[in-house]
């Protein structure tokens, strides 16, 4: 006997970033699913170019523009584990030497189909202690995370220290087959906009 499954297609694009005081940055982006997931097509990882703000002399700058397009299809057996999606955005520090982490942020890919606009606000791991904040000063690297993905997990995550920075635009195009065959009732939702 065969299990059965549903499939879930993701398409849209990483559209901007909110920073208000950074430039030429870009973002790393990547899954977390269930184990019950299974990725069919598209890629599972990535990395945009680099968006800089233009030259104004008319007041703040706009957010930072990637239009990175994304693509992804999933198989599963049971919604545990619906998969998210997990950006990290860097750029220079403040000596304009080495590429830092600017924030990170994990968005719950929407369980209707249609067409969906998310926000995300970033945000910035910190120094553990005042001794580390200078050492990290010093270095010109701040404190980040080794797994990108310890983001859209709950683990850990009350102990760590973080500071606000930004704000991520992505739109989506989802698209679901077969879910109600396993007796879940999909209906497509109107044109949304969620914030993470």
């Amino acid at each position: 006997m065969t299990l059965q499954t549903f499939s879930v297609l993701i398409t849209g694009q990483i559209e901007s970033v909110d920073l208000p005081n950074d430039n030429h940055v870009y973002c790393k982006y990547t899954y977390r699913y269930g184990p019950d997931w299974m990725p069919v097509a598209g890629l599972e990882q990535g990395l945009t170019q680099v968006a800089s703000h233009g030259f104004s002399l008319t007041g703040p700058a706009a957010p930072l523009v990637w239009n990175f397009p994304i693509e992804i299809a999933f198989r599963s057996t049971n919604v545990f584990g619906w998969p998210q999606l997990v950006i990290a955005v860097y750029g220079p520090n403040s000596l304009g030497q080495g590429d830092v982490v600017k924030g990170y942020v994990a968005l719950r890919l929407p369980l209707a189909p249609g067409p969906h606009t998310l926000y995300g606000d970033l945000y910035v791991p910190q120094a553990s202690s005042r001794i580390a904040a200078g050492y990290t000063w010093l270095r010109g690297h701040r404190p980040e995370f080794r797994e990108p993905h310890f983001v859209a997990g709950g683990e850990g995550r009350g102990v760590t220290a973080v500071r606000s920075s930004g704000c991520v635009k992505v739109t989506l195009h989802v698209v679901t087959r077969d879910m109600e065959q396993l007796g879940y009732a999909v209906r497509p939702a109107p044109p949304s906009i969620v914030a993470a």
